[in-house]
Order: structure tokens, then C-alpha cells, then sequence
């Protein structure tokens, strides 16, 4: 296998750390394409524009003539033991084909098993023996689309007691040895550090920003239990100020990453998401004309 390390896709050249985008969700279509407002790109996921005959597939037919699109999957569960579901691969490559997503990422986790596909990303243990599937997986993957897509740290709230790697260390190491990129959710990792009782910042401070080519930004909800409280990641809430507080202090160690508003529950008005994309693009100012 030979590591795809660059993207030439159609946008990627006119893309640099200022551009900011928001996800696309079915609520926002029609005010989108009717008012075309001034969003750097558009990310989907993936598998809900499998089906050509679909109202969302229309729409990304249409918004994919004015935005740059990201691809960001939920289902090629890389985590698994298994090899990545062929079926799965055909349906996005076909998709990759007819849009041509400047990045296409997926989830450092498992979701399917024997055909069976689960409601959730499941945590994999950071042993020796998980990277190796991973980066077999990975590998198929890339060969496979024949280019590179990257990887999402997850939002954690349990951890296993027996590793060989911290998170970062296994990202990086992931990345390393396929030539996939990452994609770093700071809400994620502000979630994970705040259950696992770790430092947010140390591990921010350890993972490769020259790997990073997409930030995710999203809200979390806090659940309190009898033991104590729990942060869920639920992209369902403004960005808290302790995220964008890790977004604004590490912002100079981004070289070539784009930044993406995610929300996906409770949906506000588009404008809403626009206010949050503004803020992000007021940090990313600040550093490249401060």
C-alpha cells in the first residue's frame, strides 16, 4: 500500500485556516439554497445522501454548485475486527465521484459488526492490536477511494484499564504509518479529558497539528448523577467557553486546517450557527493579521 499524503480534489487549493464552515442539515436546505448566504463549506454525513432518489441528495446536487463540500462518515466503523464493508465502500466512493469532497473523514471507533450496524461509535482500547486493525482498515479504505480521508478523536466517558498509547499518541501513530490525516473535535476531547479526569491542554500539547487538516467545534450538555456529573457530547448547544477557550490558546498551531461548526440536535435558526461560525472566524483573524 502506498500512503496517499495529498488531497488534489477540486477546492482544497482555495481552502487555508480562515475558511469556516457549518454542517448541512435537512432543516437549513431550502433557506441555503434560496438565500445563499456566505459560508466557506458545507460538511455532510455521508451516508444519509447514499440514496440518489432522496430529497437530501437533491439538495446536495444543487448546494454542491455554490459550496465546497467536506464528507464526514459515521459507518465505516474502522475500529472493527472486521474489514471495512465493501458495500459501504462502492455507495462512497459513488458519492465521492459525483461530488468531490475537498476531505472526507471518519471516527476513530466501531460501529458494525457482521452487517449489523449499531446507533452509536463505539470506543476501541489504544493496545497495539487496535492499531494494527485500524491502520489495516484504514489502508483498505484509502486504497480503495484512492485517496486519503482523515480521523476524528472520539468523545470518551469511560476508559479502558489495559492500553498501550494515550489518544493522541495512538492518532498520531495512526497517522504515521497510512498517511491519513486527523480531524480534531476540541469539544471531544474537552468531554473525554473532563470525565477521565485528564488535562485537556497536555493532550492538545502532544497531538501532531501538522496531521490536523479539519477542527471540529460543538456543544455538550452536562448530566448530573448521584456519583457526580457527566459531560455528553451531544451537538446540541452553543460552544462552551471552556472550548473555545482550548480553540483560541492553540489556534497558532494550526497550519492547514479547516474549522467546522457541528450541530446536529435541537437545531437553532441558521442564523444562529452563522453567529458561531463568525466567532470562530474573529479568533482565526486575530492570529493571521494579529
Amino acid at each position: 500500500m502506498s500512503s496517499i499524503n495529498d488531497f488534489t480534489g477540486g477546492y482544497v487549493k482555495s481552502m487555508n485556516i480562515a475558511n469556516v464552515g457549518i454542517g448541512l442539515r435537512a432543516e437549513h436546505y431550502q433557506e441555503i439554497h434560496q438565500t445563499s448566504p456566505l459560508i466557506d463549506f458545507l460538511e455532510i454525513h455521508s451516508e444519509n445522501y447514499f440514496d440518489k432518489n432522496s430529497l437530501n441528495y437533491f439538495y446536495l446536487q444543487q448546494l454542491s454548485q455554490q459550496y465546497p463540500l467536506s464528507f464526514h462518515g459515521i459507518g465505516l466503523s474502522l475500529g472493527s475486527a472486521e474489514a471495512v464493508s465493501t458495500d459501504h465502500l462502492k455507495q462512497l466512493k459513488a458519492l465521492v465521484t459525483e461530488f468531490n469532497p475537498f476531505l472526507i473523514s471518519d471516527h476513530l471507533s466501531w460501529s458494525s459488526w457482521q452487517g449489523t450496524y449499531f446507533n452509536d461509535l463505539l470506543p476501541v482500547p489504544y493496545t497495539k492490536e487496535a492499531m494494527s486493525r485500524f491502520i489495516t482498515n484504514i489502508n483498505q479504505v484509502q486504497d480503495y477511494l484512492k485517496t486519503q480521508i482523515i480521523i476524528e478523536n472520539p468523545s470518551s466517558y469511560l476508559e479502558y484499564k489495559k492500553t498501550d498509547y494515550n489518544e493522541a499518541t495512538f492518532l498520531n501513530e495512526i497517522s504515521e504509518h497510512t498517511g491519513c490525516g486527523l480531524l480534531l473535535d476540541i469539544n471531544n476531547v474537552y468531554v473525554s479529558a473532563t470525565n477521565n479526569n485528564f488535562s485537556a491542554q497536555q493532550y492538545l500539547n502532544e497531538i501532531n497539528f501538522n496531521k490536523v487538516q479539519e477542527i471540529h467545534l460543538a456543544g455538550h450538555i452536562c448530566k448530573q448523577f448521584a456519583e457526580g456529573e457527566i459531560l455528553i457530547d451531544t451537538h446540541s448547544k452553543l460552544i462552551s467557553d471552556p472550548v473555545w477557550h482550548l480553540y483560541s490558546e492553540n489556534i497558532d498551531k494550526i497550519n492547514n486546517a479547516v474549522t467546522l461548526i457541528e450541530w446536529d440536535a435541537e437545531l437553532p435558526a441558521l442564523s444562529v450557527l452563522l453567529g458561531e461560525r463568525d466567532k470562530a472566524k474573529k479568533f482565526l483573524t486575530e492570529v493571521t493579521h494579529g
